[in-house]
């Protein structure tokens, strides 16, 4: 790696920095390698919000440096968690049933019809599938993590984005688009058991370690997996493919009449911080166990703006603050450990009050901490807003260059 591109980005470092003492110092707190300091489901619950961070810094890509402002990236999310959780789900029943079979051998055929009663007889089936056909093949799953949410997204992409659709009316896409895919997903039809969802996916195949060891092993793949992630965002947004993003944002008509193919990088944008969401999921759900249509609801991805926004989108940083601050403390209200507030006319239970108290906090940044979460690094450097008087503001710092134009 080039030492100008880190002499211009030190947050890179700083944040693969704390992000490794934060991984170690689980590590060794915990019960799989240290003295049990952190319980493993608490373990579980870091390592999961290690990949909201992931997926809030794709949120963060697309609409604090490009301006899309997506309702629909936790479709992707669901999407990776969906196509991983089906090989889980296939090998861990197929070790049931060679199990349950005993001294008596079973054909392919009947081994497979067994699988599939073991799975959708809950849903009144029996049969695999067709898009079950390669569900105990872990490099073809792996590879539909990647493909499917991102074949998904270039094709919505390229619809909208050859309409010249943006906006509010842009976001309304995406939101119609992870309603429709969630509403088919509750459907028995769609093959991936309804409302049910997929479960025991919690359970690794073939790996005879505890959960105790598991989680740690999620905790340092997502660690790895939000490193990278961070590293290859920063690649993005410090080069002359971060200006053109934010000069989009900021102007795209003039970044269209300077020649630039504003639809083929929106296309890109979007495309890759969907594959990004569900790699990010692929690793989420399996710390989870479960997943369910319900996960990708609109509200979700309505969510994850709210977290960026908190966070102070438009930087990387940010998005990973406020993903990793709400995250906490959401797991904090809602698991019971706050206790109730009584006024004696009235009593606050805070797993209700909890989404009250995020749609404030949403409010009260978006009026009067726009920078977000963020803005507390600012302060801590010194760093203040310049004083313009009314001058004319001209182009954001980081937007568009007339320098790059000449180029």
């Amino acid at each position: 790696m080039k030492s100008g591109f880190l002499a211009k980005n030190p947050s890179v470092l700083w944040f693969l920095l704390i992000l490794a003492v934060f991984t170690l110092g689980v590590t060794f707190l915990s019960h799989a390698y240290g003295p049990g300091a952190i319980s493993t489901s608490m373990v579980k619950t870091l390592g999961k919000t290690l990949c909201l961070c992931l997926i809030a810094i794709a949120m963060d890509l697309v609409w604090g440096y490009t301006g899309i402002l997506s309702l629909g990236h936790f479709a992707f999310f669901g999407l990776g968690g969906y196509m991983i959780g089906m090989w889980l789900m296939y090998e861990r029943t197929r070790d049931i049933v060679l199990k349950s079979a005993g001294e008596f051998p079973m054909t392919p055929q009947e081994v497979n019809d067994a699988i599939g009663t073991q799975i959708f007889g809950v849903v009144g089936g029996s049969d695999l599938p067709a898009i079950w056909t390669f569900a105990g093949n872990l490099p073809m799953q792996l590879l539909f993590v990647v493909l499917v949410p991102g074949l998904l997204a270039l094709i919505f992409g390229w619809l909208a984005f050859r309409s010249r659709v943006t906006g509010v009316y842009l976001s309304i896409l995406t939101q119609a688009m992870t309603l429709a895919l969630s509403l088919y997903l509750f459907q028995n039809e769609s093959g991936l058991r309804g409302n049910n969802g997929l479960s025991g996916l919690q359970n690794i195949p073939g790996v005879s370690a505890g959960q105790d060891h598991l989680s740690i092993w999620f905790l340092w793949a997502s660690a790895l997996a939000l490193g990278l992630g961070y590293i290859a965002a920063s690649l993005i947004v410090s080069g002359k493919f971060g200006s053109v993003i934010r000069g989009i944002r900021d102007d795209e008509a003039r970044v269209r009449f300077l020649g630039y193919s504003v639809e083929g990088y929106k296309l890109f944008v979007f495309t890759l911080t969907a594959v990004i969401a569900a790699i990010a999921g692929a690793l989420y759900y399996p710390q989870a166990g479960i997943i369910n249509p319900g996960e990708m609801a609109p509200i979700a991805s309505i969510y994850l703006a709210v977290w960026v926004a908190i966070g102070g989108r438009g930087r990387l940083y940010g998005a990973v603050m406020g993903a990793a601050f709400v995250s906490i403390v959401s797991s904090w209200f809602t698991g019971g450990r706050v206790p109730d507030l009584p006024l004696g006319f009235y009593t606050i239970d805070w797993v209700d009050w909890w989404q009250v108290l995020l749609g404030l906090a949403f409010v009260l940044v978006t009026l009067f901490a726009p920078k977000g979460l963020s803005g507390l690094i600012d302060l801590f450097e010194g760093i203040r807003r310049p004083n313009r008087h009314g001058a004319p503001l001209g182009l954001d710092k980081g937007s568009f260059r007339e320098e790059e134009a000449q180029e």
